[in-house]
């Protein structure tokens, strides 16, 4: 073999080895560095999905190390920190348990954690028929609606008496349905003003209640004057007839009383006659019929009439 060939081969690969070095090196170097992880601490996580209105049980949580400079703002490092606490939002398994999430020991179970402070929870009672009972979620927004009759009036009146309302739970249920169906759930429970309580209390009472959904990006209050069966029906609305009057020996209303005719008007009279001091005197004699007029006037002494 010619030597100047082995001589050139070697060259080649010694140069095609020093290559091969330096470009591993350089993507050795340019690749994520791993970093070593020497201080852990302790993390509350939930064991299981925690819904909204539950009481934290030890079964629900579990302890797992994290890094401290992963560590989130507000989790827990002890179980003993979250145990027997009210859930107020959901939690999905494996999230940290956060501040936030829950409400203090002792505020109670249920919907009463979830009420915040200053607020109010009051039930409406809904029908199928009327009401958005098929089809509200806990979360949506509703406005109220009363159908009545305004005291001292005969028309009933439909007002919108509330706007932009929270619904909190729709019957039992105090989440929203994961598979996002309706609840059919004939009362809604919804979140207001302590005012708001008392209107709301007070229209169940007085009339029929009614909730319209809205769209809960909808922050907007409209102003209405409310709507009247005169107004619904316009020009074939007649005019409202007096409200009759209690019948104490029946114990029934009646439902109309013909209205008393009018009394028939007294004749009118000719004016009498002026009184006359002149008489009239008819006499006849055979076929011949003659009147004569005499004065009643007396004649004073001295044959004078006055």
């Amino acid at each position: 073999m010619d030597r100047r060939f082995l001589t050139v081969l070697g060259v080649s690969l010694v140069f095609a080895l020093v290559v091969t070095s330096i470009f591993y090196q350089m993507t050795a170097g340019a690749g994520p560095k791993k970093t070593e992880v020497t201080d852990l601490t302790d993390m509350v996580v939930a064991a299981r999905p925690l819904p909204v209105g539950m009481t934290v049980k030890a079964a629900d949580l579990k302890v797992v190390k994290v890094a401290a400079n992963s560590f989130p703002k507000g989790a827990y490092s002890k179980p003993e920190d979250v145990l027997d606490r009210p859930v107020v939002s959901n939690i999905l398994h494996d999230e940290p348990i956060l501040e936030g999430r829950l409400a203090p020991r002792g505020s109670g179970f249920g919907l009463s954690p979830i009420i915040p402070v200053g607020m109010r929870a009051v039930t409406v009672r809904v029908n199928d028929v009327v009401g958005v009972a098929g089809f509200v979620l806990p979360g949506m927004r509703v406005d109220v609606l009363i159908t009545g009759q305004p005291p001292g009036s005969e028309a009933r009146v439909t007002k919108t008496v509330l706007q932009n309302i929270l619904v909190l739970s729709a019957g039992a249920t105090i989440q929203t349905d994961p598979s996002g169906k309706p609840v059919n759930a004939p009362n809604v429970t919804v979140l207001v003003t302590p005012q708001q309580a008392e209107l709301l209390t007070l229209a169940g009472n007085e009339g029929r209640i009614q909730l319209v959904l809205r769209n809960a990006g909808d922050q907007g209050v409209e102003s209405t004057a409310g709507l009247t069966t005169s107004n619904l029906y316009g020009a074939h609305a007649r005019a409202v007839q007096p409200r009759a009057e209690f019948d104490p020996f029946s114990g029934e209303r009646p439902r109309s009383r013909p209205a008393p005719a009018a009394a028939p008007a007294a004749p009118v009279l000719p004016p009498p006659a002026p009184i006359s001091n002149v008489d009239q005197i008819v006499v006849i004699r055979g076929t011949e019929r003659k009147v004569e007029t005499v004065s009643t006037k007396k004649s004073d002494e001295f044959g004078r009439i006055p």
